[in-house]
């Protein structure tokens, strides 16, 4: 059931300075990051969820920005994932394939993390669990350089809202099945954000 609530050499020496500083997270559950050459790494520890997933894709976004062209999202200490982590996932790597040779990894994903991105169709945009990336045999040493994500004001309502129906909306345009599935989610979250926005009329502002 899927949770809808809202061949080469590389060092593994993390480059810091083109870290951008600051990226929203939650404490209780953590976002890890690293730049390496070749690559950047993203680790979620506890549940990916709407809560530390606009982490995950401010901080995603902005290596593709840079010309990343692959991003590794790590999900060993990864307990679920609701269906806007998986769809902001689906977004990064929609975004990573439409440059030259970019993708999405997915390490160590559990089984029941594999098949939650199964289930929705999504191993057809992302790598899961690859068996020859040139990570594979780096992990410990790459795992011990990454470093916590610095937390920011918590989101406002409005963006929090926004990005959930953005990560909707791309499962939703992933295939049918999702179109179906997400359906009356994408139309719950537009009517919610359109009457936030529309102003007041008269009657309502006395």
């Amino acid at each position: 059931m899927i949770d809808q609530s809202p061949v080469f050499t590389y060092r593994f020496t993390p480059i810091a300075d083109q870290t951008p500083a600051f990226f929203f997270v939650t404490t209780e559950c953590p976002i890890f990051i690293g730049i390496f050459d070749g690559f950047s790494w993203i680790r979620c520890e506890g549940k990916g969820s709407f809560l530390n997933s606009p982490t995950l894709k401010e901080y995603g976004d902005s290596r593709i920005a840079a010309g990343e062209s692959c991003l590794v999202i790590d999900l060993e200490a990864c307990t679920g994932m609701d269906s806007t982590f998986m769809g902001t996932l689906a977004g990064m790597a929609s975004r990573l394939a439409a440059q030259s040779a970019g993708v999405l990894h997915i390490a160590q994903a559990c089984p029941r993390n594999q098949r939650s991105l199964e289930d929705l169709g999504l191993d057809f945009l992302m790598e899961i669990n690859p068996t020859n990336a040139v990570w594979l045999e780096n992990l410990p040493a790459i795992r011990s350089q990454i470093r916590p994500s610095v937390p920011l004001p918590t989101p406002s309502i409005a963006q929090r809202a926004l990005h959930v129906l953005d990560a909707h909306k791309t499962l939703a345009d992933t295939n049918e099945q999702n179109a179906a599935t997400f359906a009356n989610v994408v139309k719950l979250l537009e009517s919610n954000i359109n009457d936030k926005q529309r102003p007041p009329s008269s009657n309502e502002a006395i």
